[in-house]
């Protein structure tokens, strides 16, 4: 009895394979259909009722985007969103009219941003503010000072930076970066400048220790700024590609990497640039573009994974991504598979540690938005199921056979070992 069960059951199984395969290829196997599977995965956000939507910042394991969405009324509301509740409203604060999320702890647990808030006098002034439950907490300002935006966050959750106006003994300060240390979200630290009045922070290292930005110099320019503050060693100006000028906006989790934008030395145009350090200093490295004109990074990893925006050779702008071993990469085109006709990532703002996740913004054709979106761009090797039917048949084979000869990093599954590419080892 059990020799004839297992044959039964042997044979059930393989007339359940069959029938599966008899179904998909009587569907049709077409390169179309094997998109479909991919790994990978686009995920647009939506908005709040409006028209648009901007992804800023996303946690560490991607469960948590922040950043802001225009509301029925087309007004800006900052948001939060996960898989499992959707796009949230988080709200304005006291009598505002927007709100903007700029970055979130690697927990997700602590969102920053900046908003208006009415005053008894009737003003509305830009307040930073945080959120961890409820709704948004106005941070306060520098002494004297009236406005305040939060721009980032530690990925530990212990420091918040951005730029406050303030009052001191040599008088009014109409932009300052600051640093808001643990414990005490209401004394915020003047970072300085490098020799002109304004300054701006906007992003900062996992424990605190290094803070980056742009200020003005003596002469008016606007150059990257570092903020070393453990050991402290104050605002330094770091080393643009031409002459003059740069903004720093991300920095990794170890402070060695550092990125934003800074004149070509062969154009002059902005284009992205990566801030590495040597041991002694930051260097400079131009990242390029997409074939046009300028550039732009936001965000990067200890491994030097750099995201922003970029021209293509047609002056559109377009999502990119830069690794030191393939270069600048238009996201749109690496990953072609998970759009729709018309689709396309416009800029990047943020990527995760490990460089799985990024998060940004682009032209959703489906619903004829610009909106947030987050793409997972693992690639999981696997047995060979490319249909995740339980089967490894006919069909598998048919589906690699289809892309056979492919490259990149956008392929999915019929990248069977995930090496970038369709081939031999594949089919194998």
């Amino acid at each position: 009895m059990r020799n004839t069960h297992s044959r039964w059951a042997f044979g059930a199984r393989m007339m359940g394979c069959a029938h599966r395969l008899v179904i998909g290829l009587a569907l049709g196997w077409t390169l179309g259909s094997i998109n479909s599977l991919q790994a990978q995965t686009l995920t647009w956000l939506g908005t709040l009722g409006g028209d648009r939507s901007i992804a800023n910042a996303v946690s560490a394991n991607g469960s948590v985007v922040v950043g802001y969405a225009h509301n029925a009324e087309n007004r800006r509301r900052a948001f939060r969103w996960t898989s499992g509740g959707g796009m949230v409203n988080l709200g304005t604060l006291s009598g505002g009219t927007y709100s903007i999320a700029t970055d979130v702890s690697a927990n997700g647990n602590l969102i920053v941003g900046r908003a208006d808030e009415l005053t008894a006098q009737g003003s509305r002034p830009e307040r930073g503010f945080w959120v961890t439950t409820g709704g948004l907490n106005s941070m306060s300002t520098m002494p004297g000072g009236y406005t305040s935006s939060a721009l980032g966050v530690s990925p530990d959750g212990g420091w918040i930076v951005g730029w406050a106006d303030f009052y001191d003994r040599h008088g009014y300060h109409p932009k300052r970066a600051f640093a808001v240390p643990p414990g005490s979200l209401y004394r915020q630290r003047d970072l300085g400048t490098l020799g002109g009045e304004r300054s701006e922070a906007r992003a900062v290292s996992n424990n605190g220790s290094v803070i980056v930005g742009w200020s003005e110099n003596h002469l008016g320019e606007i150059w990257a700024f570092c903020f070393r503050q453990f050991p402290n060693s104050g605002m330094r100006g770091l080393h643009p590609l031409a002459v003059c000028c740069g903004e720093a906006n991300g920095v990794s989790d170890n402070g060695n990497i550092i990125v934003g934008r800074s004149h070509s030395a062969q154009t002059e145009r902005w284009h992205a640039c990566l801030w590495w350090w040597n041991g002694s200093a930051y260097a400079p490295r131009d990242l390029g573009t997409l074939g046009g004109q300028e550039s732009e990074a936001y965000a990067c990893t200890n491994d030097q994974t750099a995201v922003g925006w970029a021209h293509n050779t047609a002056g559109q702008r377009r999502a990119f991504r830069w690794t030191p071993a393939r270069g600048m990469e238009d996201l749109t085109a690496v990953y072609q598979n998970l759009l729709s006709s018309g689709s396309y990532l416009e800029g990047a703002r943020d990527v995760t540690p490990d460089g799985r996740y990024i998060v940004g913004w682009g032209y959703n054709a489906a619903t004829g938005r610009t909106e947030g979106f987050l793409l997972d761009t693992l690639c999981v090797a696997h047995n060979g199921d490319i249909d995740r039917n339980g089967c490894v048949d006919d069909a598998d084979l048919l589906a690699v056979l289809f892309a056979f000869g492919s490259a990149g990093q956008g392929l999915g599954r019929v990248d069977v070992n995930c090496d970038g590419t369709v081939d031999d080892a594949d089919l194998l």
